[in-house]
């Protein structure tokens, strides 16, 4: 299973799109709510209702952590903090776009590895920052921001799935 995690501000296009295009992929993903509601509310006024609360939820099955940007906070949750680091520590899949690769700086996960993010918080990823639209290194998969949404997860796509899916997926959305 795959888990998509969500707190108020995220940015709504790059959740979506992830995971619009990994369900069009039939990709196993639950989104988390860590707020202790299930309404989330996005950056832009676009409330979502997310599948589970991360409290409620056994993540020994997951596959991949997804987090997407627009919500700085996301650092403030001791659960999913907690989750980021066990997951890394066992080389398992982590995927963050625009701000979020921020929270992964923080936690010490991007050491020995390259990652990209939104402009302005290339601080928080210190030597990992290299640039770039969507970065792959090592178990851990970047991407800047809003515009790259789509590839961003076309690329978690054919990690989780294939390419050949994901120019399946790709062809039917005309994209």
């Amino acid at each position: 299973m795959n888990y998509l995690f969500l707190d108020n501000g995220f940015e709504e296009i790059e959740a979506i799109t992830t995971v619009d295009l990994l369900r069009r992929a039939n990709i196993e993903l639950t989104t988390v709510s860590i707020t202790g509601n299930p309404m989330v509310l996005g950056a832009h006024n676009v409330a979502v209702e997310a599948d589970g609360l991360i409290e409620d939820i056994d993540f020994s099955d997951a596959t991949m952590l997804i987090l997407p940007g627009g919500a700085t906070h996301l650092d403030h949750c001791a659960a999913l903090c907690d989750l980021l680091v066990k997951h890394n520590e066992e080389n398992k899949l982590i995927a963050a776009i625009c701000a979020a690769p921020s929270v992964l700086g923080k936690l010490g996960i991007l050491k020995g590895k390259q990652a990209t993010c939104y402009p302005g918080f290339e601080q928080y990823l210190g030597e990992s920052y290299v640039g770039g639209l969507v970065v792959e290194s090592k178990n851990i998969i970047t991407a800047k921001g809003p515009g790259l949404s789509s590839d961003f997860a076309f690329c978690l796509i054919e990690k989780l799935a294939s390419s050949e899916i994901a120019d399946q997926v790709y062809d039917a959305a005309q994209y």
